[in-house]
């Protein structure tokens, strides 16, 4: 039976998890009001299956920001964090505490960067905005992406600055 208050999670437990489990990931949208027409969002999530929503509940407490939902596309719940102000006071802190082992690692660097660029209104510049998706298109090699990295290049090329 699962107790009401579970113990707080070991930070090196949360590193691996998150090797196995987790994603470091900047996703594009086009957004015609925007000046250079493209948002840029970072996030941070951790996606497992119901049976484990206490986990991710103690990851949230252990993080203290962003929230869990449920993803119908791969029937999972995840933990997610999308604000560049908590990435960069909370989560890559962490993970710059308790390195991450795997191949997630060179993600993560690249993430870093990125989140550094964004805090630093840096993809509001075309060309810094250009080096943003050469670096989040080096990132998850495998996953899925909306947007090909030469479409945004042609939206970005397109808006009149």
């Amino acid at each position: 039976m699962p107790t009401e208050n579970p113990p707080s999670l070991d930070p090196e437990y949360i590193t691996g998890l998150v090797e196995g489990e987790g994603c470091f990931a900047v996703s594009f949208s086009l957004r015609k009001k925007l000046k250079l027409g493209v948002e840029t969002r970072p996030s941070f999530s951790i996606s497992l299956n119901q049976k484990d929503l206490s986990l991710l509940q103690s990851v949230h407490r252990f993080f203290g920001c962003g929230a869990i939902r449920y993803s119908k596309g791969d029937r999972t719940y995840k933990y997610e964090s999308r604000s560049v102000s908590d990435l960069a006071a909370k989560i890559i802190p962490h993970f710059q505490r308790y390195p991450l082992q795997g191949a997630k690692g060179n993600d993560f660097r690249l993430f870093c960067e990125i989140c550094r660029m964004v805090q630093a209104n840096k993809h509001r510049n075309r060309q810094s905005l250009s080096k943003i998706f050469d670096l989040a298109y080096e990132m998850n090699p495998s996953g899925k992406r909306r947007y090909e990295k030469q479409k945004l290049l042609r939206v970005l090329d397109e808006m009149k600055v």
